[in-house]
């Protein structure tokens, strides 16, 4: 990853941005296209498309922050609801070639515009067989990684 990215630029204070969080690892900011009020992004400093790119630091810097960030965008909005979404790649709806976790209040009203994420949520179904075999072949991966020591 070049360092590049809209994010990049905007963690270096190259474009300005609402800033709320920030530390060593994390930066955290209002998005300008909001889904409803409050919504915005939390960013791990270092530069990296996809999470699984994410080094085990980064990554808990992140999740550490996450906790912190929800409960005081909940005390700001009045609302204890919100969504923490990740598109992780371009085809799950990645806009930005970093990643970033959006944090979207959500209200009353999720079917009117600007209260929250819009989802159109199609549960499918998983039988035995297929989530015994995924099942089994993330525990082996998780394993490989294991034993090669992890990111």
């Amino acid at each position: 990853m070049s360092g590049d990215t809209l994010f990049d630029r905007i963690i270096r204070g190259e474009i300005p941005s609402y800033r709320v969080y920030e530390d060593d690892r994390v930066y955290a900011f209002l998005d300008i296209g909001p889904q409803s009020p409050g919504h915005l992004l939390v960013v791990p400093k270092e530069s990296r498309e996809s999470l699984g790119e994410l080094s085990d630091e980064a990554s808990a810097a992140v999740g550490r922050a996450l906790p912190r960030i929800c409960r005081a965008v909940a005390k700001v909005t009045g609302t204890p609801h919100c969504n923490v979404l990740l598109n992780n790649g371009k085809p799950a709806g990645q806009a930005i070639p970093h990643v970033h976790f959006h944090v979207i209040p959500a209200y009353g009203r999720r079917s009117e515009p600007g209260q929250g994420l819009q989802t159109d949520w199609r549960p499918g179904s998983l039988g035995a067989a297929e989530g015994e075999r995924i099942s089994a072949g993330i525990r082996e991966a998780l394993a490989d990684e294991a034993r090669a020591g992890g990111s």
